[in-house]
């Protein structure tokens, strides 16, 4: 859509100043001089590209058109989705109804396990530019054999963008197929972190955290278990003892308890 958009734009501009430039030059009257050739309305259609091409250039930026549309670019609209973390951001002077644009630098994990640097730019809402920070895991689409840029999704899709993360994780040994399966199927509860120790293992940036919870049934009722989990930094804090953290659980084995944090905690 951005090249047809941009192509028809520049089609135009080259029809526009050729079109003034051939009534201009071909002009012959016996009544009026010949600079008369040059005044009339074909001024209109330079006069109209002059101010088409650009605006057509601008509104389908990188981040623009997405901003406008709600939807992926069309040609990153089929590509495959993977997982980008922020590294830093900026921004680029552009601004879409006083929303700033924003490049952004992100490390990006393929569907394969493929990590690579790439970039992204997109219109951010002034409320939620302060939830945009480095260290932030965010869905992006990508094209398999181009790396240097990439889009953050915007399709919704939720459970696609889980199976990406749950694939991620796997890989990274931060949990298993069988623990996937406990918070997909298990009872959704409460625990209180009742004693937290670190044990020293650190693995791809996240410590080892072993976790003494106290969890309530949806009885009432409660029960003692011990949770290990590898965590980013920037999570430690949601753990901490007294805090209360959501979990799942099969009543059939309540000591496999899998706690559930968000992904950018």
């Amino acid at each position: 859509m951005k090249n047809t958009a941009r192509g028809l734009a520049v089609a135009f501009a080259v029809f526009a100043f050729g079109f003034y430039l051939w009534t201009g030059l071909t002009y012959e009257d016996d009544f009026f001089p010949d600079y008369m050739g040059w005044i009339g309305w074909q001024m209109a259609l330079p006069i109209m590209a002059l101010t088409i091409v650009p605006i057509v250039f601008a509104f389908t930026g990188d981040g623009i058109l997405q901003a406008l549309t709600g939807l992926n670019s069309g040609e990153f609209r089929g590509g495959q989705l993977g997982l980008g973390t922020v590294k830093s951001f900026r921004h680029t002077g552009v601004t879409l109804n006083d929303q700033p644009q924003v490049r952004i630098e992100f490390r990006v994990e393929a569907a394969d396990g493929k990590v690579f640097d790439s970039t992204a730019r997109m219109v951010v809402p002034l409320t939620e530019l302060a939830l945009l920070r480095p260290g932030v895991v965010l869905p992006v689409r990508y094209l398999p054999g181009r790396y240097d840029k990439v889009e953050v999704d915007q399709s919704g899709n939720g459970a696609e963008a889980q199976r990406v993360m749950n694939e991620s994780m796997i890989r990274k040994g931060f949990t298993t197929a069988a623990k996937l399966d406990i918070a997909e199927r298990g009872i959704r509860a409460q625990a209180v972190v009742q004693a937290l120790t670190v044990p020293g293992e650190i693995r791809d940036g996240h410590s080892k955290i072993d976790l003494a919870l106290v969890v309530t049934r949806p009885d009432g009722t409660t029960f003692g278990t011990r949770v290990q989990k590898f965590l980013p930094p920037t999570a430690v804090g949601h753990v901490q003892v007294g805090r209360i953290v959501q979990v799942h659980y099969l009543p059939e084995n309540e000591m496999e308890v899998v706690l559930s944090l968000p992904v950018n905690a």
